[in-house]
């Protein structure tokens, strides 16, 4: 069992991408395909102690680079190293594949290569966000800014087959992003799914909880939050700004004095536990739902640690088969659309 890691997609890359591959198959067991340039990935393994660990190397030349133009690049570099990457999953020499590189590439490298599930509309990237209790889905994150209802039920279903699997939650609580929690509010596409999950929920086994607010994301009132991938890229900017903001105040504040320097040696092992809840590298990579395969869009900042959580989500996405529950829901639908 292998799953396929782009060795030159992020900022970090090939140095932190290759120890994450090194950490990711010393504690879970796995092989990795390092897919990118033989010769410089070969320097970064020599690095480390890499003895007993299944780390096969796939040379290519070609590289997508973050500021190249994603649809363009995907089409004129055939053998870019996501591209080879997803194209081991597509063969099924790979489980799974990740990439730290450019994500609008990524996304539609793994359209062209991967395909999309038989009767999805649009695949979505589901962002996993910590909340006051748990980690929470927001689905979609980016990848469709204009969006019909009808792929906003289809996010639903994902969403909540997502943390089903995953995150082991029973019945996946899912929610609509609105302004207001009344099903008359929010705009017309809005009104508009919440009728429809209102309708087709018990078919698509969903259990959904009617409308929420944006402060209500972070109190854990929903384990899933669908919206269109315009409002959740908002929702995810915003928020790492807010959370960057926030800890340069609370350091600016516990390092302005004396007694403040040694209240923060006491309050420092609970903030770095905030720190661990709140950090991306805890959950390694946002899924592109929808799509024939694992396929796993890591932060470009990723650091080994998040590259080594990334090569476990794209493990279990595939393990748990989240394609397979997916690709039944999606049937369901079907079924109730042609009675």
């Amino acid at each position: 069992m292998r799953l396929a890691l782009d060795a030159m997609g992020g900022d970090n890359a090939p140095g932190e991408i290759v120890l994450g591959a090194i950490q990711a198959a010393r504690a879970y067991g796995i092989g990795v395909y390092l897919v990118g340039r033989e010769e410089v990935i070969q320097a970064e393994l020599a690095k480390h102690d890499t003895s007993g660990l299944d780390l096969p190397i796939v040379h290519t030349d070609e590289v997508i680079e973050m500021d190249d133009h994603p649809a363009t690049a995907v089409r004129s570099k055939k053998n870019a190293s996501m591209t080879v990457a997803l194209q081991l999953v597509r063969d099924g020499k790979a489980i799974g594949a990740v990439s730290a590189g450019n994500s609008g590439a990524m996304m539609a490298a793994a359209l062209f290569t991967l395909k999309r599930i038989p009767g999805v509309e649009r695949p979505a990237l589901g962002g996993v966000f910590p909340t006051k209790n748990k980690p929470c889905l927001i689905i979609d994150m980016g990848a469709n800014t204009d969006c019909k209802p009808e792929y906003l039920q289809q996010f639903a279903l994902m969403g909540s087959v997502y943390m089903e699997r995953i995150f082991h939650v029973n019945q996946p609580r899912v929610s609509l992003l609105a302004n207001g929690e009344e099903e008359t509010k929010g705009n017309q596409q809005v009104v508009q799914t919440h009728q429809l999950l209102k309708q087709n929920a018990e078919r698509l086994k969903l259990n959904f909880i009617g409308n929420i607010e944006g402060r209500d994301i972070m109190t854990n009132v929903a384990d899933v939050v669908v919206c269109d991938g315009f409002v959740g890229n908002v929702v995810l900017k915003l928020s790492e700004g807010v959370g960057e903001a926030l800890f340069s105040l609370i350091k600016d504040e516990l390092t302005s004095s004396f007694v403040s320097k040694l209240a923060a040696a006491v309050l420092r092992p609970g903030l770095k536990r905030i720190y661990k809840r709140l950090d991306y590298a805890e959950y390694g990579g946002v899924p592109l739902l929808g799509v024939n395969g694992a396929a796993i869009i890591s932060h470009g900042r990723s650091n080994a640690r998040a590259i080594q959580n990334a090569l476990r989500v794209a493990k279990e996405t595939a393990e748990t088969g989240v394609t397979q529950a997916i690709t039944e829901g999606v049937a369901r639908l079907a079924t109730a659309k042609a009675e």
